[in-house]
């Protein structure tokens, strides 16, 4: 069975998506709108408790207020007092132990009584009803009921306080929360749409500005905000970006431009060999031309091998064996090599050191180091590998003038020759520096030009030691290197 294709993981066609402008207003609409319903609700719910806490209070101090006047059992001060008391939603009512009727507020709560409760002396019971059958009454009440006593008697006062004026309250509260809450989400919403049009207009500007930004143009910058927040950030950070943009591609044109600069002349030397050579029917051009042709492929070859190695150190994928290695027999071999071409004189200072790290590679950039030494050496190339504390240290000086301060960064760069005048078949192709650079960064170690203690050109290689192990016995081979040091290495 044939697969099918994967579908896409983006927005299917013709679907309509919200913006950030549109999503933002939505989403402060919905969180303000909860916000007010559970804000209402709570509100409710406690503006009701409050109220039934005050009606009860108020009823219960109505009755003390009535009992307090009945002191003495003066039963007409009660009376008097209830009637000039009474207001519309109350009812006042002053029972004896049988339950009949000897003062109330109202001539409709005269004839029975309003509630059943009969609390003992100094006891208040509370109940809430519907409504008052006993007056026809349909409204909800809540009834406070006292008990009393003086001398013998003991009688008690029954207080019915309407809960139609706190129902009544809580209505009006809900209807103006449900009111008001529109015009409260349409005053957020519009706030909010302007707010975030007007934040992202800024974006928009700064989009447009990028989007004019092109490979023939790449010197544009955005307009930097003086708001000092989020979009002032953002506009730093796009002009930062295409400032890096910017110089990688005027680094990579200057590549490519030197790069070819350099295949130019080997190339153009094995056209005209081979021209001149086929132009020979006898052959003998050949074999005049051969190692002239042989020496510009190789130059070629070692070109193109140095431009490889170049271009993975910069991608991240230059591939570096770790293994233990002895640094200071690499660097040893290489001073024998150099020793053996070299018109200079060489004086060395080994102490054993191993690492961690590719042995070819370290080698290559040791063979740079003191290629480049050789080549600017007046008559003197001194080389010292020390250790110090978790570090191994190689200083390689020559006695040639120092690298100017402007430009011991400058030479670590693809091509870069500090001496214009110098030929490129004594001067190099101006890349071991550079891959030298890129190998040192691999094992995690440092190379840097500086001046020597004479004032002379230094370059120093730092690299990192491995994790300590315990401490082996001495072998004998440890005891021939500590003897060559002190002979054959100097």
């Amino acid at each position: 069975m044939a697969l099918g294709k994967r579908a896409p993981s983006g927005p299917a066609r013709g679907e309509i998506r919200w913006g950030v402008r549109k999503r933002s207003t939505a989403v402060a609409v919905g969180v303000v709108a909860v916000a007010l319903l559970l804000g209402g609700l709570v509100l409710l719910v406690l503006l009701q408790a409050s109220l039934a806490r005050s009606s009860d209070a108020a009823a219960q101090q109505k009755a003390l207020d009535v009992i307090a006047e009945m002191e003495d059992m003066d039963i007409e001060d009660g009376r008097a007092y209830i009637v000039d008391t009474a207001h519309a939603g109350q009812f006042v009512q002053v029972l004896d132990a049988e339950g009949y009727v000897l003062a109330s507020s109202d001539p409709e709560v005269a004839n029975a009584p309003l509630s059943a409760q009969r609390p003992s002396p100094g006891q208040t019971m509370t109940q809430d009803v519907s409504s008052l059958p006993s007056i026809g009454d349909t409204d909800d009440y809540h009834i406070v009921t006292v008990g009393a006593r003086t001398g013998t008697l003991s009688y008690t006062v029954v207080v019915a306080q309407a809960s139609q004026i706190q129902a009544d309250t809580i209505s009006t509260v809900a209807w103006f929360m449900l009111g008001a809450t529109p015009l409260l989400l349409g005053t957020v919403a519009v706030s909010v749409w302007l707010l975030v049009g007007r934040s992202l207009r800024q974006v928009e500007r700064i989009r447009g500005q990028v989007a004019r930004i092109n490979a023939e143009r790449l010197d544009g910058r955005v307009d930097v905000p003086p708001t000092n927040d989020e979009i002032h950030a953002l506009a730093l950070t796009m002009n930062t970006m295409l400032d890096r943009l910017q110089a990688s591609d005027t680094e990579q044109r200057r590549f490519v431009s030197d790069a070819s600069h350099e295949l130019r002349s080997p190339l153009a030397t094995l056209r005209a060999g081979i021209e001149i050579a086929a132009a020979d029917p006898t052959g003998a051009m050949w074999l005049q031309m051969k190692d002239v042709l042989s020496e510009e492929t190789a130059r070629m070859s070692f070109l193109v091998e140095d431009l490889l190695t170049l271009a993975k150190a910069n991608d991240g994928g230059l591939r570096v064996e770790q293994k233990d290695v002895d640094l200071d027999d690499v660097l040893d071999q290489e001073i024998r090599r150099l020793r053996s071409t070299s018109r200079n004189r060489i004086s060395v200072e080994l102490v054993p050191t191993r690492i961690r790290g590719d042995a070819r590679r370290l080698a290559q950039v040791l063979r740079n180091v003191l290629d480049n030494a050789d080549r600017h050496a007046l008559s003197r190339i001194a080389v010292d590998l020390h250790t110090a504390g978790d570090r191994v240290i190689l200083t390689v000086d020559n006695d040639g003038d120092p690298i100017p301060e402007a430009d011991r960064e400058r030479i670590f760069e693809r091509f870069v020759r500090l001496d214009g005048s110098r030929s490129r078949e004594g001067g190099g192709s101006g890349l071991g520096l550079a891959i030298a650079a890129g190998i040192v960064a691999a094992h995690h170690g440092s190379i840097r030009p500086t001046d020597g203690p004479a004032g002379h050109c230094r370059f120093e290689i730092t690299l990192p030691l491995p994790e300590p192990v315990e401490p082996a016995d001495v072998t004998p081979r440890d005891s021939r290197r500590h003897g060559v040091q002190g002979s054959g290495r100097r």
